[in-house]
């Protein structure tokens, strides 16, 4: 099933059997009756995987996504060797470190990969669109679009919230996001956008590079 621009309602059994194929610049999945459970691009492309925190980002990628980069996985990491006593802030600039430099390894094989990116820093996308370009191959946007309540109960549920000054920048970010995609303009360096809600993104098990 190949779609162009914003995705139209097909038959539930054919979205289930089928990926959906990579189409126009925009899709919207928000609302609909019929949700597919795979995302298919290109092998070769780079998905990055974007929304509120607290929003499913992290869940989605370690259900979707064979090859997955998460920011939230380095965390953990650091956090199994740390004190527990010791706040998050003070080595946090280890874990970007380390997050970033196993994304730039996984990029540098020129393997299909996901990425998790939190909204705010617009030049992390500007880095995948450059690889991208460099590969031949196109950056594409997965927006999860929740609200700032399912964000901040997805927050507590993990134990971990950030401060009302971040999740305010987060929010000012991800809003720019959503109004550009709406309109049809996905965001600088990126071939498409594909809108989510909380039922799509949940019904979404794999996210598929092929030939």
């Amino acid at each position: 099933m190949t779609t162009t621009g914003t995705v139209g309602t097909v038959p539930a059994q054919r979205a289930a059997a089928r990926p959906l194929a990579m189409g126009g610049p925009v899709r919207d999945l928000r609302g609909k009756a019929a949700r597919p459970h795979r995302l298919a691009f290109a092998a070769g492309d780079i998905v990055v995987v974007s929304g509120l925190p607290g929003g499913g980002k992290s869940t989605l990628i370690k259900r979707a996504a064979e090859a997955g980069i998460d920011s939230q996985d380095a965390r953990e990491r650091w956090e199994r060797r740390m004190p527990a006593a010791l706040p998050y802030a003070v080595y946090r600039p280890l874990v970007r470190a380390a997050h970033y430099w196993g994304l730039w390894r996984e990029l540098r094989s020129g393997a299909s990969v996901v990425v998790h990116d939190c909204g705010t820093q617009a030049w992390v996308r500007g880095l995948l669109a450059a690889v991208a370009r460099r590969r031949g191959r196109a950056l594409h946007l997965l927006l999860l679009d929740t609200s700032p309540e399912e964000a901040l109960s997805g927050q507590a549920a993990r134990g971990r919230r950030v401060s009302a000054y971040a999740f305010a920048r987060h929010r000012g970010a991800v809003t720019r996001l959503l109004r550009a995609a709406e309109a049809g303009r996905p965001p600088a360096g990126c071939a498409s956008a594909t809108l989510l809600d909380r039922p799509s993104a949940a019904t979404l098990t794999r996210i598929t590079f092929r030939p």
